[in-house]
């Protein structure tokens, strides 16, 4: 069984919602991580609030701790925020949105911004929705481009989207977009709700595939690991198959961690650490 660098694994804020981003950023340090993602909503880091200053301070507090943010994940499941919106308006402000996001990856020296494609209304035909995904896609790639930054397109289950929901839907939006600023990525819980094989994905997107959240599921859940019961050694097998050394970011959304999200992470490291280089 090959194993995986401690490296990368990395630490997420989501399940510390309810403490300060400060008591999240040290959580980091106590449990070793080198790289976070930092899911982009308040009280943490919100684009729609945070001024320039605010940005710059909150960039210093995580380089005071000696990690980095690998990825930038601004909310958009929660928030008003749909790329394939069929009014303009909400569209507008979704890529108005997604562009300060952009700037706030600068200031943060992230690599990657990760997005999803949005939705469309359940009762038009998908093909619409799909275009207008497309189009705010194409036009958040050339600004990426500009920045230096990559965007990583996340499937979404079926439930939170009609559009990009597994690796067939994934791979058609990519190759529409048609930039080098974009590549694809898995969530282990829309892979698992889809039926997928990880396996599948490195295949068809090799280089393409740049961005992985690892957690566990029962499918679903973003559980920690070891609550759930997704394959794990399946999935180190084949992460050290295909050689991937990117970010496997632990994004706990179930609200069960909220109030004592330390021990999410410890359980999964507990889980993980057999399989740690």
């Amino acid at each position: 069984m090959g194993k995986i660098a401690r490296s990368q694994i990395v630490g997420m804020n989501f399940h510390y919602l309810h403490y300060p981003l400060e008591y999240f950023l040290d959580a980091m340090v106590r449990y070793h991580f080198e790289k976070i993602e930092l899911w982009g909503a308040a009280p943490h880091f919100y684009v729609e609030d945070d001024t320039l200053g605010d940005m710059r301070r909150k960039k210093r507090e995580i380089d005071q701790r000696g990690v980095s943010v690998v990825c930038f994940t601004p909310e958009q499941c929660m928030y008003p925020i749909n790329l394939a919106a069929k009014e303009s308006h909400i569209r507008e402000r979704s890529v108005r949105y997604f562009r300060k996001s952009l700037e706030a990856c600068v200031e943060l020296e992230a690599p990657m911004m990760l997005v999803t494609a949005g939705w469309g209304y359940r009762n038009e035909p998908s093909e619409e929705a799909w275009e207008r995904a497309l189009h705010s896609l194409q036009q958040l790639a050339v600004d990426a481009e500009k920045h230096g930054i990559c965007l990583v397109l996340e499937p979404l289950t079926r439930v939170e989207s009609n559009l990009v929901c597994d690796r067939a839907t994934l791979v058609k939006m990519l190759t529409a977009i048609d930039s080098p600023a974009v590549k694809g990525m898995i969530d282990t819980i829309p892979l698992a709700l889809a039926g997928e094989q990880m396996e599948s994905y490195f295949e068809q997107l090799q280089d393409d595939l740049a961005h992985i959240h690892f957690v566990d599921g029962n499918p679903g859940g973003h559980l920690a690991w070891g609550d759930g019961t997704l394959p794990l050694e399946q999935y180190i097998h084949t992460l050290t198959q295909y050689g991937y050394r990117g970010a496997l970011s632990l994004e706990f959304t179930a609200m069960q961690y909220v109030v004592d999200p330390d021990q999410a992470i410890e359980k999964s490291l507990r889980h993980l650490q057999p399989y740690l280089a």
